[in-house]
Formats: C-alpha cells, structure tokens, sequence
C-alpha cells in the first residue's frame, strides 16, 4: 500500500458502532482519518471528503454538499440506502464489504440451525425457570439432528457458499438458489432455478435467506412461499429483513403450519416493543448481530486501502457496487 499523506485523501468516517479510524492507525503509511458518530457530524464533514467510509448514516441528500467525493466505501454489503443513479451521474465510485463478515454470518446462521433442531431456546427458558425437562419427560416432537437433512441455501454468494461448505460438512444435503444464472461455486449443491423456488421449498428442512435486498427478494417469503413449506420445516433469515413478509411468518408461526424459524433482521429495526414476533415460542431472534466480530474492521479497512490505492493507481475497485 503506498503511502498517502495530503489532505485531500483524508479518509472521513461516519458510523456509530466500529472504529474504523483506530484500525487504520494501526497500519503504517495508512491515510489520516477523521471519524464521526452522528449524522448531524457527518453534516458538517461531508464537504470536505473525498473518501467517504459509511453505512447507515448516509442519507442521499448529503451528496448535493459533498462537491469532492469520489469514492464511498460501505461498511455494509447491503447498499440499499444509496442512489445508485445519483451515483453514476456525479462519477462518485461505491464499493461495499461484501466478504469481510461473511463467516460470522454464515457461523451465526449455522449457530440458528442448530438451535432450532436442538431446541436451544426451549432448555435456555427452562433454565430461566429452574425447570428439568429430560428425555421422555414432556409430550413433545423428538430433538432433531442436522445430518441427512435437507437445507435450501437462497443467497449463493459469499454467505451462502461458505454455509453450504459447513452444511455439507455436517452431512446435509445441501441446494441453493441465485437470481444469476451462472452455475453456483460450491461443488455437491445442487442449483435451483428461480422458477423451481417454491417447489424446491416444499422438500426443504430448512430454508436459509443469505440474499441481498433487492426488488426480486423483497417480500421473498410471503405467504405462499410459507404455504409451500412442509409443516416440520423451519425458516432462517439472515438476510434482510424485509425479504419476509413478517405477517405470513406470523400466521403461519401461530398455526403452526411450519415448525418453528430464526430471525436476525427485521422490517423495523430497532423491533418495536409492541411486536407480535416477541410473543411467539417457535421463534428465535436475535438483534441484528449474525455480522458482528472482533474482525469486521480489520476485513473492512483491508477493503479500504485497497479501494484507495486503485483510485490512485487506475486500477479496478473492489466490491465495485457503482
């Protein structure tokens, strides 16, 4: 990486979590970095950046004040927030980080299977009660195990083929679906046509959303799509959470016309209080955390730096989204 010291390439930062500036003051020859935590900050930075580092703080007002931008590289694989065409039409280069949490996800998704099949949730609210329910104990569905079953990956990019790895790993049978055409990376899954989707669910164990957000995704799982599941099948959404229609996977969570699914993200973040999905026991959620690890800046500025040295040598821009 060479080195670039003038203003001009000061590397601005806007998020409220990751410290984007203390990993790159680890790395010699590395951009100075401003770093801010609010949007009302970023406001008042945005007319000076020409390398931008943001996720969810952007708005797309903000580029009509930001005349020197050339380069946005999201924290975020997902992108939706960004005026693709406002973009393009003002030469500002957008990359996102696709890859740099794709383990965490693809573990945290596994971790949501094997809870599910094995029932984690119940034994965690037993401890909370202080309550033994051993084998044979209860009138219930015997615990499941991963191995022979079959799991429906949709999503087959960087997420989806490292879990279809760990899935087949385990012994699973293992499909997957891409909008793309292109034959899927990972050998031993089998490919499903877009077409085939519901069919295809109807002999899934488990049902697995790795995919972007996008206008063929959104609203993916709606209520036919919870129709064609078998009613021992679970759902795994890890994705975004408006590829799910949460009222389908409401109704059919209540009539117990599937078994059971895991949630991270959801339509409204943060999940309102008064949200039915707080209230139903065949559901595990967690709070938008599959990408979170000690790693994500470390793989995120990796991205960075290399983005930086293509602007200035001409070369080709990682995760080029724009």
């Amino acid at each position: 990486m060479s080195q670039i010291h003038s203003p001009s390439q000061t590397v601005y930062v806007a998020h409220e979590y990751y410290n984007i500036r203390a990993e790159l003051e680890k790395r010699p020859g590395a951009p100075p970095c401003v770093q801010v935590q609010t949007f009302a900050q970023l406001e008042q930075v945005i007319p000076q950046a020409e390398v931008l580092v943001v996720s969810m703080l952007w708005r797309n007002t903000l580029l009509a004040r930001a005349p020197r931008l050339k380069l946005i590289q999201s924290i975020s694989s997902g992108v939706e927030q960004f005026d693709l065409t406002q973009l393009r039409a003002r030469n500002v280069h957008l990359c996102n980080a696709r890859g740099a949490n794709a383990a965490a996800v693809a573990e945290h998704a596994l971790a949501l299977l094997l809870s599910l099949s094995r029932r984690l949730y119940e034994a965690r609210d037993n401890q909370h009660r202080a309550h033994w329910s051993g084998t044979g104990m209860d009138a219930r569905p015997r615990l499941q195990e991963l191995t022979g079953k079959m799991v429906l990956i949709v999503g087959m990019g960087t997420i989806g083929d490292r879990l279809a790895r760990i899935c087949l790993a385990l012994g699973m049978r293992v499909c997957g679906m891409r909008h793309s055409p292109r034959p899927l990376d990972v050998p031993g899954v089998a490919q499903v046509a877009p077409g085939d989707l519901h069919a295809a669910m109807g002999q899934a164990d488990h049902i697995v959303l790795t995919c972007p957000l996008t206008p063929q995704t959104e609203g993916l799982m709606d209520q036919r799509a919870f129709a064609a599941m078998k009613p021992d099948a679970c759902l795994i959404n890890v994705a975004r959470g408006r590829v799910v229609d949460e009222t389908a996977l409401i109704a059919a969570l209540r009539a117990n016309a599937i078994a059971g699914a895991a949630l991270d993200t959801y339509a409204d973040e943060p999940l309102p209080p008064t949200s039915p999905l707080w209230q139903l026991p065949n559901l595990v959620m967690t709070s938008h955390v599959a990408g979170e690890t000690q790693f994500y800046e470390h793989n995120v500025v990796d991205i960075l730096l290399d983005n930086i040295r293509a602007l200035e040598t001409g070369g080709p821009l990682r995760n080029q989204i724009a």
